[in-house]
């Protein structure tokens, strides 16, 4: 059995030389290092695969079995890295002044780092957790599941018998609102929904003006998304998430925020917060984006089609026909829509371990205020609500101020400083050593500031 954990950093360094970039994946040789580690401390471990090159692990540490098991799961499986934008090679795993550099530092190669380690440290503590601790190590979050998350849920739900509640990606990381941090923690997520609107005009020689052709209608197209604003909805998670973000504010920027849960003024509202309404737009609608343009053979042929790649992001509680209602006024006559993927998942959330993550959090940081986070992407969470497992996102990170998460996790330079990954580790390990019977499900709590 081994007698020291390795420190979370170097854990990371070692998993992010695992080129792991999806597509096509081949995750297995990075699920072999993490499986020969768990199996030397002595956790039972079994994987499971829907392709060999793609396995997803399963690792189980006994509890007392007076509690539900605990899951905590994370994929290995990263975005592809462009090394000509990077200050240190992407695959390298470079420490240099106290921060990991790589793809995978923060998704999500450093939140497997901070459970793996966690793990580690529970055994060589001989933590004996109220429930069996489960941890999935998956593949293929960032191509849809299917060889990950999906195919677990679809071919080995047993695996997961009788979880209430796991932690994922992408709590725990603080956001700066009206001059106030907070750690938000995911209860929920939007739904995601890719398409594709294909574009036809009359093709011709390019040597001869084209006018309303193809390329002209797909400029309409493009311009017609960015102007759009689709219609504001109200979910009971922004508010929750509102309503716990204004309690904490002094008067009147706690009033001003609330005055975002009024439909009539949300969009005013927004456009007033400046930045902090940037960030939350995405809580109260449904978003496109276009994100791929497919079209044209040669440069002196002007082509009959276009083929525009849009990612759609559906708030709970409304799906693709809604999302179809709201985009078709905008897109107009001039583009056929075809859905390519839509995960129907629902989120109605079960707050009953909140709390104590919240507690967690003040215990490493006293000035911590933990709010429900309803995250404008999507995860693998989707797929396990579909079983039952309520996911919060709590991969605690106390992240330097001004730092920007969201926009470095998939651009270049993807980093993460050690502090911040020894935070979470010590959160994820005091998880296990209290975690008990959750408390029943119910509507989040919002505490007033004294």
């Amino acid at each position: 059995m081994t007698e020291h954990a390795p420190a979370t950093h170097d854990l990371l360094a070692q998993l992010i030389r695992f080129d792991t970039s999806n597509p096509p994946g081949n995750e297995s040789a990075c699920i072999d290092y993490i499986e020969e580690i768990l199996r030397d401390a002595g956790a039972s471990t079994t994987k499971v695969a829907r392709d060999p090159a793609r396995p997803n692990l399963i690792a189980r540490v006994p509890g007392r079995g007076e509690a539900p098991p605990l899951l905590l799961y994370g994929h290995v499986d990263v975005v592809r890295a462009d090394p000509r934008r990077w200050t240190y090679p992407p695959f390298d795993g470079a420490i240099h002044d106290g921060w990991v550099w790589g793809r995978g530092a923060l998704d999500m190669k450093g939140g497997v780092a901070m459970m793996v380690t966690a793990i580690l440290r529970a055994i060589n503590l001989g933590v004996k957790p109220a429930g069996d601790v489960i941890l999935l190590c998956l593949a293929d979050e960032e191509a849809g599941g299917r060889y990950g998350a999906r195919f677990i849920v679809e071919e080995h739900p047993d695996e997961l018998a009788d979880v209430r509640h796991a932690i994922g990606e992408f709590g725990g990381v603080p956001l700066s609102i009206a001059g106030r941090r907070f750690y938000a923690i995911q209860v929920a997520e939007k739904k995601p929904c890719w398409m594709e609107a294909t574009i036809r005009g009359r093709a011709g020689h390019g040597a001869k003006p084209m006018r309303g052709g193809a390329m002209a209608k797909l400029g309409a197209v493009l311009s017609a998304l960015d102007r759009a604003r689709l219609p504001i909805h109200v979910t009971p998670v922004g508010r929750a998430m509102i309503e716990a973000v204004a309690a904490h504010l002094p008067w009147p920027r706690g009033a001003l925020l609330r005055l975002l849960l009024v439909p009539r003024l949300t969009g005013l509202i927004l456009s007033r917060l400046g930045a902090p309404g940037r960030d939350l737009e995405a809580l109260f609608r449904n978003t496109v984006n276009a994100t791929i343009v497919r079209g044209g053979e040669k440069a002196n042929v002007i082509p009959n089609e276009i083929t525009l790649g849009l990612d759609a992001r559906i708030l709970p509680g409304l799906d693709v026909d809604d999302l179809l209602d709201e985009l078709r006024p905008v897109l107009g006559s001039d583009a056929d829509l075809d859905v390519l993927l839509y995960d129907p998942a629902s989120f109605a959330p079960d707050y009953g371990l909140f709390d104590r993550l919240g507690r967690i959090l003040v215990e490493l940081d006293p000035s911590a205020v933990s709010i429900p986070l309803l995250l404008p992407g999507s995860t693998d969470a989707r797929f396990f609500a579909e079983i039952g497992i309520q996911t919060y996102g709590f991969t605690p990170m106390n992240l330097p101020e001004g730092f920007d998460f969201f926009s470095t996790i998939h651009g270049a330079d993807e980093r993460v400083p050690i502090d911040a990954l020894e935070f979470g580790t010590k959160a994820i390990l005091r998880l296990i050593e209290t975690y008990d019977v959750p408390a029943s499900k119910g509507e989040l709590e919002v505490r007033v500031e004294e």
